[in-house]
């Protein structure tokens, strides 16, 4: 016999009654019924119900044992009596009756309770994540992790698709996020970089003539973290491809992810049909460029019912150049109960408050109340009414000012309100690609020109795009979002010098400084580049959404806590004065 299993935790069935078994795992918990000890024993694989009574040579050894020992147990293996049979396990038709039992590895009391569903502080789970990783639920998780990276690997080998590794040190390059910098000994006082994404070496391979390359690739970034974001390391299906337009990869990763979702989703609808909605009307219609369209809600200017009306604050914002009032219609929100909730709701984001009119039947028809609708009037509000298509029992929540400054603002009080009224459909993925994305904004204070999205997009029409107002430019870039979230991100690239060193000089960097920091690429693409492109897509938040996590570092092994620092490993830490020495380094102490 194997020196500590036969079988797994999982495998026995009434068909092994009679044998004579090996097991190994974990003690989940002890029950002593009048003298009969009980244990779960655990392992990756399941639990099997394992006993002993005084009779039992090993009897004294288990009355020791205690919760996440580590174990082995020599048994036979016996049937359960029909009313003792657990149908919820796989094993739950048997037991094992214990003969032998060695304590493997002892266990100290524990800071946290692998067995039930007790909640501890994340500080504590996070500094003995090897302890919480052995409870069900992250066990899930990471299997379910490591399964749908197996299906996409599969996916894209079986859409001829080859996976190449590309560098961890390499150079610094703008990806929107602080690098991590790796001091070199090598060379004193020069610095390597971690890649915050592939994206230069990707492009380098279709130069080089690989028509489809992936990876699921690591990509560090230092970053503020935040729910769906580790402030590290984070992992990313990686693809790139030559001579395709924006269409192209969208119909590439398109069914690859339908299929992950529908594989892994528990049976929620996935949309089979993918909208594309520019950035500009994903601004205006949800106050963010990855809405969840689970909610029918879209907002709606409604400037023009403001002009001049009796409701002076809105009226004297439209007297302002670039400002906008923005509606959130609320169909079966028309209570004083609920509009009152809305407007603490926009207090607590920071506004002043959110303006609304609800409409309702007092007798004599249909009527607007709320202050809004007392102060623009019946006929105003019956245009709004009309223009956002509300009736009885309905309501409609209003912004204003310049977009920018409310949007996101009116974006989460759509949520709120979609999930609140029970609009938002909760059992299904919706999916969009958000496409034609500006590259350049304007600095309101500086008046300077910069990239507000990839520079290396290429923009739409080109050299001639390149000619005319900065701020019109649009480039073919793209987000995928889903539920909220942005999954993927991508672009066709800007793969001419003469194109990419224009769109450079608009944002104020001269050629000397774009072969400077972008030498390598900029060199390739002058020997003959493909047209290319690609996109990534974000491996952590597809597990966190098919794993209905709202937080991130529920589907990652061993993540950072929300200072970007690991509890159990200690990190960062400080260097040792030799390293500091070798690598021609000291550190200015921080006032």
């Amino acid at each position: 016999m194997h020196a500590y299993r036969s079988h797994s935790c999982a495998d026995l069935t009434a068909a092994n009654v009679g044998d004579n078994i090996r097991l190994s795992g974990w003690v989940h918990r002890v029950r002593d019924h009048g003298g009969i000890l009980f244990i779960d024993l655990r392992d990756h694989y399941g639990i099997t119900q394992v006993l002993c009574d005084p009779d039992s040579p090993a009897f004294a050894d288990m009355e020791k044992v205690r919760s996440e020992w580590c174990i082995r147990i020599d048994g036979t293996v016996k049937a359960r009596d029909a009313d003792l049979v657990n149908s919820k396990i796989p094993t739950g038709e048997i037991e094992v009756f214990v003969r032998d039992l060695e304590v493997l590895g002892s266990s100290a009391e524990l800071p946290l309770m692998v067995f039930g569903d007790q909640e501890y502080p994340e500080e504590t789970r996070l500094k003995y994540r090897y302890l919480d990783l052995r409870r069900e639920k992250m066990q899930k998780n990471m299997i379910l992790r490591s399964d749908v990276v197996s299906s996409i690997r599969q996916r894209m080998w079986d859409k001829k698709f080859k996976e190449f590794q590309t560098p961890i040190i390499t150079a610094s390059s703008p990806e929107g996020a602080r690098d991590f910098l790796v001091p070199s000994r090598l060379h004193p006082g020069k610095f390597y970089a971690l890649p915050q994404a592939p994206q230069q070496f990707k492009q380098l391979l279709m130069v080089s003539g690989f028509d489809k390359y992936f990876q699921i690739a690591p990509c560090f970034r230092d970053e503020d973290p935040r729910a769906d974001r580790s402030p590290t390391d984070f992992y990313q299906l990686d693809l790139e491809m030559s001579f395709v337009t924006q269409q192209d990869v969208f119909d590439t990763i398109q069914p690859v992810l339908t299929g992950v979702f529908e594989e892994f989703g528990g049976g929620r609808k996935v949309d089979q049909e993918w909208e594309q909605i520019s950035y500009k009307d994903a601004a205006l219609w949800y106050g963010s460029d990855k809405p969840d369209l689970r909610n029918p809600i879209k907002m709606q200017v409604v400037s023009e019912h403001f002009e001049g009306s009796g409701f002076a604050i809105f009226a004297k914002l439209l007297e302002q150049e670039g400002t906008q009032i923005r509606a959130i219609p609320a169909p079966k929100g028309g209570s004083r109960k609920f509009c009152d909730r809305m407007n603490k709701f926009a207090q607590q984001e920071g506004l002043p408050g959110m303006g609304y009119i609800f409409w309702r039947d007092q007798g004599e028809g249909l009527e607007a109340a709320g202050p809004l609708a007392k102060n623009i009037g019946p006929e105003r509000t019956e245009a709004i009414r009309q223009q956002l298509g509300l009736g009885l029992g309905d309501a409609a929540f209003f912004l204003g000012g310049k977009p920018k400054a409310f949007e996101a603002v009116a974006g989460r009080a759509r949520n709120v309100i979609g999930e609140e009224l029970g609009l938002t459909d909760m059992d299904r993925f919706a999916f969009a690609w958000v496409v034609d994305f500006p590259i350049y904004e304007k600095d309101e204070e500086t008046g300077k020109i910069d990239f507000e999205h990839n520079p290396f997009s290429m923009p739409q029409g080109g050299m001639e795009a390149l000619q005319g107002d900065p701020l019109e430019v649009l480039g073919y870039q793209y987000d995928l979002a889903c539920n909220g979230y942005e999954l993927v991100s991508g672009a066709i690239r800007n793969h001419q010098p003469e194109i990419m060193f224009k769109a450079f000089e608009i944002a104020g960097y001269g050629k000397e400084e774009v072969e400077k920091r972008f030498g390598g690429m900029v060199n390739a693409f002058q020997y003959g580049a493909p047209p290319h492109g690609g996109c990534a897509a974000g491996i952590d938040r597809i597990v966190m959404l098919l794993a209905e996590e709202a937080n991130i570092r529920e589907v990652i092994l061993f993540p950072m806590n929300q200072k970007a620092e690991d509890l159990m490993m200690s990190a960062p830490s400080e260097p040792m004065s030799d390293q500091l020495m070798e690598l021609g380094l000291r550190v200015i102490p921080q006032d």
